[in-house]
């Protein structure tokens, strides 16, 4: 793509839509469960999922697939240590929906996926 603005920003809306649709509509109960525990199947499919449509969104978005698969895994193991930090910090705290503590944690966690998503960009600009 030769227009780099077009592409920072068509990437970053298939990104973010895939956040949307990986983080709260496709997660399955396997997924949701024992977030705090490390080593966790659904987290590594929960990672994978997010991974496989980012690299999806960059293929679409012309990036070289051995770059795209590059960052990609990266996102993958990015993605799953954030989970679980906001996991394990939630059964550390044990707070619940209706606890200004578990909206915070909510929103760190959001917000360093979606930097996440900055750095990815940056890192494959044309």
């Amino acid at each position: 793509m030769s227009d780099p603005v077009i592409f920072v920003l068509g990437l970053l809306f298939l990104l973010q839509t895939k956040h949307l649709f990986a983080d709260f509509y496709l997660q399955t109960p396997r997924m949701l469960r024992d977030r705090g525990r490390y080593l966790h199947m659904g987290r590594v499919q929960h990672a994978g999922l997010h991974g496989g449509a980012s690299l999806v969104a960059m293929v679409l978005m012309g990036v070289p697939m051995g770059l795209a698969l590059l960052v990609a895994i990266i996102e993958w193991v990015v993605h799953f240590h954030i989970d679980w930090a906001k996991g394990r910090w939630s059964d550390l705290t044990g707070h619940g929906p209706d606890q200004a503590g578990y909206w915070r944690a909510f929103g760190v966690d959001q917000a360093l996926h979606q930097w996440t998503y900055l750095v990815m960009v940056w890192a494959v600009l044309p």
